[in-house]
């Protein structure tokens, strides 16, 4: 690559801005503006790219509203209810808490699609309850709340699946359906290290819940746990889009918040309304400079540059696989996993696509390895949002997340080499990659 070509010289604009502050979506807006100007095209080719791609792409609306229903879960009760279940079945085994952390994870999976929404809803509230009177040590509570909040966007709904349909052209439903076997995978690799990490550091047992209550807290809790329901069954059944699907989960969120357990006040909406709009606006910033520097990465040809480097290479799908994973997985642990997703992710799809590995399970794949990168250090997103919430040292955070990464990364192993563990579910349903 010439190091005074147009597009060496963008990037360089985009990281020196992004360094100095910017955030990266304005960051590539003005980098790609750059690149229009020294190569000589017309400047209102960004606008144009910008406006055709966020205006004609209907999915996008499903972001904001799946970050809406998860701040109406968490300003009502129906997280309190979902904790109290939780705790009813698993509380009662030998670090039952860590285990009840984990449990609620793939419960509000199904609600919110965003790891970081699963963290900052739950986060303080486990935070709280594994550390009181000295039960769990403050890193090891934040710890197994940050790995069980990356199965969130694994288990559908998931928002950064969305963003990968956008930019593969890949289904939505059939993404959702193939994260389901992963996120449980996730979830028992992570129940294993709690129970064998439980024994050897004696973890308490928590007061068991007796079996004649159960009854009653499902039942209260019953509305939450139809959330998931009422959402996919809603997409699989041909009802609803994805996107509708988005906007029934956050209505749904609301009036079983507000009108049957009464738990919301005029203030909580409001600020339900605040939160949920700074998030997608932040989000929308990222979406908007990824799809002008992509149509830069377009006329620049680097998919079909990249397509032939590597087939150059002679690689097998299974080597292909192996090299994309560990390259997501060095730059999670500096880059923020959505612009991963929208900038590096697209420039691989040809390849994939010309060695025929299913888009469905190269999504699956590519998630995962995002949202293992939030915990990966030294620049994990959640290990920063969980050391702030618990006030646990990073080192000492990064020391209990350690046998959680290593056993999730086993599993990724499994994901990557056996397809089937993906696709088998999106089959059932009729999928034909």
């Amino acid at each position: 690559m010439n190091l005074a070509s147009p597009f060496s010289l963008a990037l360089v604009a985009i990281t020196a801005l992004a360094f100095l502050g910017l955030p990266i979506g304005h960051a590539m807006i003005a980098g790609s503006i750059l690149y229009l100007l020294l190569a000589g095209l017309d400047m209102g080719t960004a606008a144009e790219q910008l406006l055709n791609g966020m205006y004609s792409n209907y999915v996008i609306l499903s972001v904001p509203l799946f970050i809406l229903a998860a701040e109406f879960m968490n300003i009502g009760s129906m997280t309190d209810r979902l904790m109290t279940f939780c705790n009813a079945l698993v509380g009662r085994f030998r670090g039952g808490l860590a285990q009840v952390n984990i449990l609620q994870s793939i419960i509000f999976a199904g609600m919110s699609g965003s790891a970081i929404a699963d963290a900052a809803g739950t986060g303080r509230m486990m935070q709280a309850m594994m550390t009181r009177d000295g039960r769990y040590t403050p890193s090891y509570a934040a710890a197994t709340t940050a790995v069980s909040s990356v199965i969130g966007p694994i288990i559908p709904p998931s928002i950064p699946m969305v963003l990968y349909a956008l930019v593969s052209d890949a289904s939505i439903g059939f993404l959702f359906l193939g994260g389901v076997v992963p996120g449980l995978l996730m979830a028992l690799s992570q129940m294993v290290i709690v129970a064998i990490t439980a024994r050897r550091r004696n973890f308490p047992v928590e007061k068991p819940v007796p079996l004649r209550k159960l009854p009653r807290i499902t039942w209260e809790a019953l509305p939450s746990l139809m959330m998931p329901v009422v959402l996919l069954g809603g997409i699989y059944s041909g009802v609803m889009t994805p996107t509708e699907a988005a906007a029934v989960a956050a209505a749904y969120a609301l009036l079983i918040s507000a009108g049957l357990y009464r738990s919301v006040s005029w203030r909580d909406f409001y600020r339900s309304l605040a939160i949920s709009a700074r998030t997608s606006t932040s989000i929308g910033m990222l979406i908007a400079g990824s799809l002008v520097f992509n149509y830069v990465v377009t006329v620049e040809n680097i998919p079909d540059e990249l397509k032939t480097l590597l087939a150059g290479w002679d690689l097998s799908p299974v080597g292909f696989l192996i090299l994309v994973n560990v390259l997501l997985l060095l730059l999670g642990c500096v880059l923020e996993g959505t612009a991963i997703l929208l900038i590096i992710v697209p420039v691989f799809i040809p390849t994939a696509q010309a060695l025929g590995i299913d888009l469905v399970h190269f999504g699956v794949v590519v998630v995962i390895n995002i949202m293992i990168g939030l915990i990966t250090p030294p620049y994990g997103l959640l290990l920063f949002i969980m050391t702030n919430i618990s006030g646990a040292p990073l080192r000492s955070l990064v020391r209990d997340v350690l046998p959680f990464l290593f056993a999730m990364l086993a599993a990724l192993a499994i994901l990557t080499f056996v397809p089937e563990t993906v696709l088998w579910l999106p089959r059932l349903f009729g999928y034909q990659g």
